[in-house]
């Protein structure tokens, strides 16, 4: 059996292929930030690192929580969420309804 040469950086069809999804799933995770990739006027490119980094991480979300320590003993951080809450027009306490 030959052995394919898969290119560094793939185009948007070539990075579908490569996860066996359809192309409309690879570009909606990449808009949604999910896939890293790049748009250069019409077209996108990904870094086949970045998609295997991607396919062998936790989800995005969990690394986002596994580094928020570093912030721990960031004196600006209260000030920070305080502004994130405000801009969002929530309460930084979980309100129940109908309490």
């Amino acid at each position: 059996m030959d052995k394919v040469t898969i290119p560094d950086v793939l185009t948007l069809e070539e990075t579908s292929k490569y996860l066996r999804l359809k192309v409309e799933t690879v570009l909606h995770q990449a808009l949604q930030g999910s896939i890293l990739g790049r748009q250069i006027g019409n077209e996108w490119r990904f870094l086949k690192v970045a998609i295997d980094n991607w396919l062998r991480s936790k989800d995005s979300r969990s690394i986002l929580l596994s580094q928020a320590g570093v912030f721990a003993n960031d004196d600006e951080l209260p000030e920070l969420r305080k502004a994130v809450y405000q801009a969002k027009g929530r309460s930084e306490i979980n309100e129940e309804k109908g309490s």
